[in-house]
């Protein structure tokens, strides 16, 4: 067996993000920039109005207050939108609203609230507040100047990201080309669910929870019909989705019994073996390797064994292909709410929940095979061997997704 860290630095060390690709920014939603997107532009592209109010000269009405008002000759309107046509003058104003260009001239809008109308002439406006320079203005370049970083290559794409580049005119983005994962299931115990079950059969639940865990990583995911435990259609089935996918991943037939034969059949297809048996609890048959540029990352067949596995080993590999820099697992801090302990000889990652009351508490039953402990778990704690972690200790866990 190798340690967790070992595993992870053989599995990583050859892998590279895939391709880049031009794609239209309303396509580009969680996918990884491929180089870095510097501004076009100044954003503002020009000084606008903060608030609806009245372009001015700010020493025009530095002294205003309700008691003692400025008046002021109103010279025109200005909707946003509009492109200025005045230049303001000593004493003057101008009508503009929220986004409106502010004329030369100007250097501060006062709020509407702050005016009233005068009576006696509709072309003047009484200023009852005073206005510094720049108040209630957007000024060209605030928010990004031209040639400024909006994007660093090997960021996420969200809805941020997206806004700011649509901000600055940009339509199209160039993003790492999304990995396709093809999912082999193997074991002849295995029922798609829907079907009637045969005494010794069970339903397969991980190919429907693998491919979730795969759209929460940004990829897309093939899945392969059930594989019955036979060396033949074990070396038939990896062949194919070695031809047709940019990674697979397996579940089950992974560790040292009779029919366990996804080993013998990946090697036989010219695949080579780099890691199996990792020293963690749950997820210890677990295997990596590659034939040719395709990896295959071999999973346990416990159903809480392969989502530790995938959560571990998988994620950081997916997250390498799709060209993610300095990836880090989520993680979640907060304070247990029981004494944990880890009996075992083995690093054990622990299924843990999230209390109303904000603390860490463990999830239920922490067999390989119990899946209702997954439903119930924000995600898994760390515990070294025989280990106890008494209640009332901060801890840091990592989260499913």
């Amino acid at each position: 067996m190798i340690s967790l860290e070992e595993a992870l630095r053989r599995i990583l060390k050859d892998l590279h993000p895939l391709e880049s690709e031009g794609i239209p920014i309303s396509r580009a939603q969680g996918r990884v920039s491929a180089e870095s997107i510097l501004s076009p532009m100044d954003v503002p592209p020009f000084d606008n109005s903060a608030m609806d109010g009245y372009a001015v000269r700010s020493e025009d009405v530095q002294n205003a207050s309700p008691s003692q008002p400025r008046t002021l000759q109103i010279v025109g309107r200005l909707a946003a939108g509009s492109d200025s046509q005045f230049t303001l003058g000593a004493g003057q104003a101008v009508r503009v609203f929220t986004g409106s260009p502010v004329p030369p001239g100007s250097d501060a809008v006062v709020m509407q609230e702050d005016t009233q109308p005068l009576p006696s002439d509709r072309n003047a406006v009484l200023v009852l507040d005073a206005a510094k320079p720049f108040e209630n203005m957007r000024l060209r370049g605030e928010d990004i100047k031209k040639a400024a970083l909006l994007v660093a290559k090997g960021s996420v794409l969200g809805f941020a990201q997206l806004g700011v580049i649509a901000a600055v005119g940009l339509d199209q983005v160039r993003v790492i080309a999304k990995p396709l994962v093809g999912i082999v299931a193997t074991g002849s115990e295995l029922r798609e669910p829907g079907t009637p079950l045969l005494p010794g059969q069970i339903y397969e639940s991980n190919r429907i929870a693998i491919a979730s865990l795969l759209r929460s990583c940004g990829v897309d995911a093939k899945t392969y019909p059930l594989v019955p435990d036979s060396l033949e259609e074990t070396q038939r089935s990896l062949a194919l989705a070695c031809d047709e996918c940019d990674v697979v991943l397996t579940t089950g037939g992974v560790s040292v019994g009779d029919y366990d034969y996804v080993k013998d059949a990946f090697t036989r297809i010219g695949g080579v073996i780099d890691v199996w048996k990792i020293a963690v609890k749950p997820g210890k048959p677990f295997v990596f390797g590659h034939r040719k540029a395709v990896p295959l990352f071999g999973l346990p067949g416990n159903p809480v064994s392969a989502a530790v596995s995938f959560q571990l080993l998988v994620r950081p590999a997916l997250a390498r292909l799709r060209g993610i820099i300095n990836w880090q697992p989520r993680t979640l801090r907060g304070v247990t709410s029981e004494p944990l302990r880890n009996s075992a000889d083995r690093r054990h990652f622990m299924r843990v929940s999230l209390r109303s009351d904000g603390t860490i508490a463990s999830a239920g039953p922490q067999g390989s095979h119990v899946l209702s402990s997954l439903c119930t778990s924000i995600g898994l704690l760390d515990m070294p061997p025989q280990s106890l972690i008494p209640a009332g200790t901060a801890v840091e866990v990592i989260t499913w997704e």
